[in-house]
């Protein structure tokens, strides 16, 4: 059964975080740099604090007429945050992904942030691994097993 670590080992660990005084409009030249759609929140320990996305924006910034210059991360970000660890199964986190309606899922292994599943990775990984069976079936119906 896949896990969150089959996805980290393909992508890599690498996180792309902001602390919680970073503005608004910081962060979303940060996302834009990065062509991403969320951002981890870490305080200076490096501790998951919080989730920025596009959603936040929309709805805690523009929507109600704020200045991103002048809002910072931590004013408007998802506190709330569901992690996964890296043994978390994929099925789990779709699970988990599914129920709360985000698409961002921190990695936290012993207290520390090791990376990041998106709602796009367990996509391409169930993919690759339909993939994968149907080659199988198909080597094994015309006898190449």
């Amino acid at each position: 059964m896949a896990s969150v670590k089959d996805i980290l080992q393909r992508k890599g660990g690498q996180v792309v975080t902001v602390s919680p005084e970073t503005t608004v409009l910081e962060a979303a030249r940060i996302m834009n740099q990065h062509r991403i759609g969320g951002l981890v929140v870490v305080d200076d320990k490096g501790q998951v604090v919080g989730v920025f996305t596009e959603r936040d924006v929309l709805q805690r910034v523009i929507a109600q007429d704020r200045s991103p210059r002048e809002v910072q991360v931590r004013e408007v970000m998802t506190v709330k945050v569901a992690c996964c660890r890296l043994s978390t199964t994929l099925e789990e986190c779709q699970s988990v992904i599914t129920s709360q309606r985000i698409r961002h899922l921190p990695v936290v292994e012993d207290g520390r942030l090791v990376g990041i599943v998106t709602s796009g990775d367990i996509l391409a990984m169930e993919r690759d691994v339909q993939q994968t069976t149907i080659e199988y079936l198909h080597d094994y119906l015309h006898g190449r097993r």
